[in-house]
């Protein structure tokens, strides 16, 4: 079985979407899923399966839908890709406060068309640098006074995605590589 990574989009948020980890890994267990870890309330799920990505992600995204009645965009990565995300980031290491770094995790490869839509948009608070299915963001103030937010990169590109700080991605790596 190989180790894999589920992140959703969008839930326990402002009291929205509410779904308690701990009841979310116990679901997940008992559809098949092993070994099922979680990090933070945010929706980062860790566990051993042999299904393919794909599959992953329509599946916990139905038993998502199922149990508490919404739809949630799930993403999913293997261990490789989180590696290649952590070992990988073009502002490292030159950014030193890495509370200002993010990743956006995208369901899949945006168009060159909406590549160049994004990329054509001047920041002048953030830089970002894409790469496969991630967006890379770097902010010079705080991510909130950016217009380079979540809402923005799937507006642009037209696929789904979600972002995470570099705090939780390196947990993630640590977590997903024991």
């Amino acid at each position: 079985m190989k180790k894999h990574v589920a992140i959703l989009r969008g839930i326990n948020v402002g009291g929205k979407r509410k779904i308690l980890m701990a009841d979310l890994k116990q679901l997940l267990g008992k559809k098949g899923f092993k070994n099922c870890a979680t990090y933070i309330q945010s929706g980062n799920v860790l566990f051993l399966t042999d299904k393919p990505v794909i599959e992953i992600e329509q599946e916990i995204k139905q038993i998502i839908l199922k149990k508490y009645g919404f739809d949630v965009p799930v993403l999913v990565r293997t261990v490789n890709e989180i590696e290649e995300i952590f070992h990988n980031n073009p502002f490292l290491p030159e950014q030193a406060d890495i509370n200002k770094l993010y990743v956006a995790f995208l369901a899949e490869i945006p168009s060159d068309e909406n590549l160049e839509k994004l990329n054509a948009i001047p920041f002048d608070n953030a830089n970002f640098k894409i790469h496969g299915k991630h967006v890379f963001m770097q902010y010079n103030t705080k991510s909130s006074d950016s217009k380079l937010t979540n809402n923005f990169i799937e507006n642009k590109l037209k696929v789904t995605a979600t972002s995470r700080n570099w705090k939780t991605v390196t947990k993630l790596f640590e977590l997903s590589t024991t």
